[in-house]
């Protein structure tokens, strides 16, 4: 870790890697940042090694057997007044209970009036811009450390010199038919489209706030005046910051979607029609207002139900790296029935410690979505997204034709995973089929049949792959090597 200088207690500049431990690891990939200095002094754990004197942690009594993560975690239990009078007990201790992680937490069900600045002023209604002025210069944790490092560290360098083999395919215009034949699967930028829009000329971040200063937006775990949510954008040292995803926001908003005189804006036609659009009312949620700072955005996901999507930035930019629905993604652990992803906490971690070895996963793509363009993001495809500059968005989510048979397998087959349904709805697949039944009969009968052949082609890979073995034990008289068919993503 690179520090902007040096303060006493022996810290020194440069990558002392402590032993044992993925933080450390982290901390060695930070080394090519120039990291400022902990506003409290705190150091990376390495750097103990080159200190002269005691340490904080010594004077943890009994409870320095336990490592830092595990202190972490007992202080997460902690009320407000017992994580203030726990912070008063040593100066080790009170490091840990100033981490804003904490206060966040603590304060989720409150409402502020204003925002001070950090979770702990906010929640303690302390004067904004409030900082300790105990000295903390003689801890050393990478527990306390990290999320700073990440915070500062510059994420904007991985979004430059996207290898020509991973650069998302950019048009100005698509027609629906080269999309259906040629594109639907793929992602893509349109860079001349939604120039036409209202709100590509009428929408930015002071008019949003300047117009809906009062309206409650949805921003992660919280509902937030927009006013508010402003503040918070301008202010803020969070490692990852909170993203405005609200669903509801036309309604709160007053907008018209479609082709109809006074509309805010339109899907682009190019998508072709949304299969989704027959269920009307009972439709799951499919369309959001995104608005979030520099650094904010989302860590790898697919998107809801089998669906794609359009992401349309009316301000800002953003930085994508997407994958093909079966590529193994570094950093990424998914349950063999897709119900669980586990990642790194933050989307400047993940990016720290695997996007060089990403880039060099088969099907990788990235691309930079700039203001007045929009990104399609096919059916099933992993991506990751962070905002490098603060920016608005709108997004939705469809149902094109070509990738029917993808959203009726997953309604089917992993009812457990569908979202954003109504809740006394209680088959969204038999439902979709009935609509598309008595709009599209003909679509509907020939995805069954391809689906059909789909499920008939597992099946005889699987008994190939049995009956290979079963052969191998008869064939006593000699010995036979082979591997089965490479495509095992669709062996069952």
């Amino acid at each position: 870790m690179l520090l902007a200088k040096d303060i006493h207690h022996g810290g020194v500049s440069g990558g002392a890697t402590a032993t044992g431990g993925e933080l450390d690891v982290l901390t060695a990939r930070l080394s090519s940042d120039s990291i400022p200095v902990h506003p409290m002094g705190i150091k990376p754990l390495g750097n103990q090694y080159f200190a002269s004197g005691p340490t904080a942690r010594q004077s943890l009594g009994s409870l320095g057997r336990l490592p830092d993560e595990m202190i972490l975690q007992i202080l997460e239990y902690l009320d407000t007044h017992s994580l203030r009078v726990t912070g008063f007990t040593c100066r080790f201790l009170y490091a840990f209970c100033q981490l804003d992680e904490l206060w966040k937490a603590l304060f989720l069900d409150s409402q502020p009036l204003a925002w001070k600045g950090s979770w702990r002023n906010t929640h303690l209604n302390a004067p904004a811009g409030w900082q300790t002025r105990i000295d903390c210069t003689n801890v050393f944790s990478d527990v306390l450390h990290r999320p700073f490092a990440c915070t500062h560290a510059d994420l904007g360098k991985y979004s430059l010199s996207i290898p020509e083999a991973n650069q998302i395919n950019r048009f100005e215009r698509l027609s629906y038919d080269d999309f259906a034949q040629n594109w639907s699967s793929v992602p893509f930028i349109l860079t001349d489209y939604i120039q036409r829009w209202p709100v590509c000329s009428d929408w930015s971040i002071q008019e949003l706030n300047r117009r809906y200063p009062n309206v409650a937006f949805r921003a992660e775990a919280v509902d937030w005046p927009f006013s508010i949510y402003h503040e918070y954008m301008s202010n803020n040292d969070d490692e990852s910051p909170l993203y405005l995803f609200d669903r509801w926001f036309a309604e709160k908003m007053n907008l018209q979607i479609g082709h109809n005189t006074d509309a805010a804006y339109w899907p682009p036609e190019c998508f072709g029609p949304d299969l989704f659009e027959l269920l009307g009312e009972e439709r799951p949620a499919h369309r959001w207002l995104i608005i979030g700072p520099e650094r904010s955005g989302s860590t790898f996901h697919k998107d809801p139900n089998g669906t794609s999507a359009w992401n349309a930035v009316l301000e800002g930019s953003k930085y994508w790296i997407m994958f093909p629905p079966t590529a193994q993604v570094p950093g990424v652990y998914v349950s063999k029935d897709g119900s669980e992803v586990t990642s790194p906490l933050s989307i400047a971690e993940w990016l720290l410690e695997f996007h060089a070895e990403a880039r060099a996963v088969a099907g990788c793509v990235e691309g930079i979505c700039k203001a007045g363009e929009i990104l399609h993001v096919p059916s099933g495809w992993w991506h990751l997204v962070v905002n490098l500059e603060a920016g608005i968005a709108l997004t939705q989510n469809f149902v094109p034709k070509s990738h029917l048979i993808d959203v009726l397998s997953f309604l089917k087959d992993k009812p457990d995973q569908v979202t954003g349904f109504k809740k006394d709805i209680e088959s969204p697949y038999d439902l979709f089929v009935e609509r598309l039944r008595a709009r599209y009969p003909e679509l509907l009968d020939g995805s069954f049949c391809e689906l059909e052949r789909k499920i008939q082609s597992k099946k005889r890979k699987w008994e190939e792959a049995v009956g290979n073995k079963n052969d191998i034990g008869k064939d006593a008289s000699g010995f036979s090597f082979g591997f089965g068919d490479e495509d095992e993503e669709e062996i069952p």
